[in-house]
């Protein structure tokens, strides 16, 4: 079932490319933006992540802070954080979990890989609620961040 806006985010604890273990209530109080997307070092999600690093101030000035999530694995997520210079968190899902219950899940994705992110975008206000859900049917889509930012914006 798909999360909409109001609904209560789900909970989650992962590990992140650092070894560490990064929970969605560790941010409370504060706007998380959630971005599940499909494999390190593809060129789209490369793109996303590193126009996210760019505008890594914004999100700051906004008081969001950026997870993103993948089901890599936390020792490519860790290259691929090094290789792009990305400035937030990179979390694996590598169990599966966390992008089946925000819905952010393809069963069968390209190549015959099976369980892999869906691209998605969430926002989740300081009380754990979700106030923008995204989750896109192709890959080769990008989020509409313009809308996500003005919902940043009328949170603050």
């Amino acid at each position: 079932m798909a999360l909409k806006i109001g609904d209560k985010a789900p909970a989650f604890k992962l590990f992140s490319s650092e070894k560490e273990e990064v929970s969605l209530g560790d941010f409370s109080g504060k706007n998380v933006v959630i971005l599940f997307f499909p494999q390190a070092f593809t060129s789209v999600c490369t793109t996303e992540l590193c126009s996210v690093r760019d505008g890594i101030a914004d999100y700051n000035q906004l008081n969001a802070q950026v997870l993103a999530i993948s089901v890599d694995s936390i020792f490519t997520l860790g290259r691929f954080k090094e290789d792009q210079g990305l400035n937030f968190p990179l979390l694996s899902d590598f169990n599966k979990e966390v992008s089946k219950a925000y819905g952010a899940f393809y069963d069968e994705f390209v190549f015959g890989m099976l369980g892999v992110s869906r691209r998605a975008a969430f926002v989740v206000d300081g009380t754990g609620h979700i106030q923008y859900a995204e989750v896109l049917e192709s890959a080769g889509d990008l989020p509409d961040f313009k809308a996500l930012n003005e919902v940043l914006a009328g949170l603050n």
